[in-house]
């Protein structure tokens, strides 16, 4: 179906032709639109989008990008909207394109460890249905039973096993991937080695919607993991320690599937919310899950270590008290919700530079006076701070971060390329790092990137305003 030229159509004028072309998948409810302001970072976009399109198949978001294109609208594509950069957050003037109800298995490949599937489909809804397989697909955000697969190769996820098993760039082969103007063009491939071409594919991955919508993925998948899986945690009176000791692991040549580190205040806050004895104020805890054929002699190769680092080791007695455990690791946004406002940040260094981290970050705490509880995937060096923080009223729902807090994340930013890291592991850039972008990019990789978006997306109507500035 061609989408006739329009020129500059009003907004009454593009919900008409959208009602047109897709009828009741086009929603323009109030609760629906606010809705679709808003991701899990705490951020909204100014105003109401002109509409929520749920989108059920390709020829729907087809259609809605040629109107889109047709109109010069802009479109912010959504998934589940857990996202933790406002990345996927529409607003005013905007069409929001959700592809939430694409969320079906299109085909399994044992043989080939191979997935092809739709982008709203949930990465644990994903993962239950191919455990008949006896496989998985590895990548493992902290929100994988409510984030999409779509919105995982969005942002470039990674997660807790990612340590071991890769991020979400390490597992998709190829995407489906509709342009600006309406074109579907299918990257990649369904084969374990190819090199025909520039890598398209790994250039959508982390593109956060502004090259494309993707509407299809191949996935590569791995068989289940044999033999159990045993957790430790390790307590330190000093979060440097406990950084220190997580380096130490990894210096030792053992690869655990799961190595996480939450500083005294973000496992004092997390025990509040379970209601768990408080811990002793100022200690640490770095938790452990080690699987395969060689869990168990893993396991105690790496108490071994943290012992030797000063650390008191608990080894979980069964996979009941293991999960018990990551438990409290998983619990750490809401009980951040608890303390006040929160900016969620993520930062990585080299895993070597973990503990100087953790030292910018008390100097910060320190220095501001503020409170920036931390956890850590201390398996690869990547940082979670929280900057808390009491938020004035709300206007037109956004909540507005202090210029104290942005002061204080810029300097966290600053250390962390000082450390030889990058300002983002797994969150992406969305609205919240754009301005930090070219600090370390350098002029020209940042122009650069501008440019190619502008090959995507000549007239520049797929969610501007993030990466880049508008």
């Amino acid at each position: 179906m061609s989408t006739p030229d329009v020129g500059s159509a009003g907004s009454s004028d593009v919900v008409g032709l959208l009602r047109t072309a897709l009828a009741d998948r086009v929603d323009t409810d109030p609760a629906a639109l606010d809705a679709a302001r808003a991701d899990k970072s705490g951020h909204a976009a100014r105003g109401a989008a002109l509409a929520v399109v749920h989108a059920e198949s390709i020829a729907d978001v087809q259609e809605t990008l040629r109107i889109a294109s047709a109109t010069a609208t802009p479109v912010v594509t959504r998934g589940a909207g857990t996202g933790l950069a406002g990345g996927a957050n529409a607003g005013s003037g905007e069409i929001a394109l959700s592809v939430r109800r694409m969320d079906r298995i299109l085909e399994v490949r044992p043989d080939d460890l191979v997935a092809v599937v739709e982008p709203g489909i949930i990465n644990a809804d994903l993962n239950a249905a191919l455990a008949s397989h006896g496989l998985w697909w590895a990548p493992d955000p902290a929100s994988r039973a409510i984030s999409t697969v779509g919105g995982n190769i969005a942002t470039g996820a990674g997660g807790l096993l990612c340590a071991k098993y890769g991020v979400v760039r390490d597992a998709v082969l190829g995407v489906d991937v509709v342009l600006a103007d309406g074109r579907l063009l299918r990257l990649g491939r369904g084969t374990v080695k190819g090199v025909t071409g520039l890598d398209l594919t790994s250039l959508l991955i982390g593109s956060e919607g502004t090259l494309g919508v993707i509407v299809g993925a191949t996935l590569k998948l791995r068989r289940r993991v044999s033999g159990d899986v045993h957790t430790l945690a390790a307590t330190f009176t000093r979060v440097d320690d406990a950084a220190r000791a997580s380096a130490a692991v990894t210096a030792a040549g053992i690869q655990p599937a799961i190595m996480e580190l939450m500083d005294a205040a973000a496992l004092a806050a997390v025990h509040d919310l379970l209601a768990l004895p408080a811990p002793t104020p100022g200690t640490s805890q770095l938790t452990v899950q080690t699987d395969g054929p060689a869990a168990d002699e893993e396991a105690r190769a790496i108490a071994d270590v943290l012992r030797a680092a000063g650390g008191t080791v608990v080894v979980a007695a069964d996979a009941e008290e293991g999960e018990r455990l990551l438990t409290i690791r998983r619990s750490l946004h809401p009980a951040m919700e608890r303390l006040g406002t929160t900016l969620i940040e993520d930062v990585c260094v080299p895993r070597s530079a973990l503990p100087a981290m953790f030292d910018e970050i008390a100097r910060i705490e320190r220095e501001r006076g503020l409170r920036i509880p931390t956890v850590a995937h201390a398996g690869d060096g990547n940082l979670h701070p929280n900057f808390i923080f009491d938020a004035a009223p709300a206007t037109d729902g956004v909540v507005e971060v202090p210029a104290e807090i942005w002061e204080a994340a810029d300097e966290l930013f600053r250390a962390a390329l000082r450390l030889g890291g990058t300002l983002t592991g797994e969150h992406g850039v969305g609205v919240l790092k754009r301005r930090w972008l070219a600090d370390e990019l350098g002029e020209d990789q940042w122009r650069l990137q501008r440019d190619i978006t502008a090959v995507f997306d000549p007239a520049g109507i797929l969610n501007p305003g993030k990466v880049f500035p508008a």
